[in-house]
C-alpha cells in the first residue's frame, strides 16, 4: 500500500524557540492593550445651559485665609467646613471651625465666616461665631438649606474640668439677622 503524496510538515512541529516566540508575542500585545485604552465613555451633555457654575457660586475657600488665632510657632489648621448662601445675597460663604496645629492635647476652635465681596475678590474672615478662648471643640458643622448654621460643641462646666476630658455638650444654631448673626435659642448645653 502506497501512502499518498504527504507534504513535509516538520515546522508543524513544537520546539521550545515555538513556544518562546509565542509567549514574547503575548505579550507584547498584552502591554500594547494596557496602554491604548480607549477613552471613557461619557453621556451626551445637554446644548442648553451654562456649562461652569458662575465665579460668585464658588464658595470663598477657607485656606485662603488667614484666621485670628494665635498659633504662636504651629500653624492654624482647619478641621471641618460647611457652606450655604448664609446672608440671602446670592452667593455662598463658608464657615469653618478652625484650631492651632497643637502637637499634643486638644486645641479648642474657633468658628468663622468666610465670605468673598461682590467683587469675587480674596476671601476674608467677616464674623466669628465661637471664640477659641472660650474653649470648645466642634463635633459636628452644617449649614441647612435655609442658611442657618448649626454646629455641636464640646466644652466644659467649670474651669476646673481637664482640657482633655469636656464634659458638656452644647448644640448651637446662628442665623444671619439683621446685619449680624444671632443665636436663634439659649444654649442647650447637657452634661456628657
Amino acid at each position: 500500500m502506497q501512502h499518498p503524496a504527504v507534504p513535509d510538515l516538520s515546522h508543524t512541529h513544537t520546539r521550545p524557540i515555538h513556544w518562546v516566540a509565542t509567549a514574547t508575542a503575548v505579550a507584547a500585545v498584552v502591554a500594547l492593550s494596557s496602554v491604548l485604552q480607549p477613552d471613557a465613555a461619557t453621556a451626551a451633555q445637554p446644548a442648553a445651559g451654562p456649562k461652569t457654575a458662575p465665579a460668585h457660586g464658588t464658595p470663598p475657600d477657607p485656606a485662603a485665609v488667614a484666621f485670628p488665632l494665635e498659633c504662636g510657632p504651629v500653624k492654624a489648621v482647619v478641621q471641618k467646613t460647611a457652606t450655604g448662601d448664609l446672608d440671602g445675597d446670592g452667593r455662598p460663604e463658608t464657615v469653618a471651625a478652625v484650631h492651632c496645629d497643637a502637637p499634643m492635647g486638644t486645641p479648642p476652635d474657633g468658628v468663622y465666616v468666610v465670605t468673598r465681596g461682590a467683587d469675587a475678590g480674596k476671601p476674608r474672615v467677616v464674623a466669628t461665631l465661637v471664640d477659641p478662648k472660650d474653649r470648645h471643640t466642634v463635633t459636628e458643622l452644617t449649614v441647612d438649606g435655609h442658611g442657618a448654621v448649626r454646629a455641636t460643641l464640646l466644652g466644659y462646666s467649670s474651669s476646673d474640668v481637664p482640657s482633655c476630658c469636656p464634659d458638656v455638650t452644647d448644640d448651637v444654631k446662628w442665623r444671619w439677622e439683621n446685619g449680624a448673626f444671632v443665636s436663634d435659642a439659649p444654649s442647650q448645653a447637657r452634661t456628657v
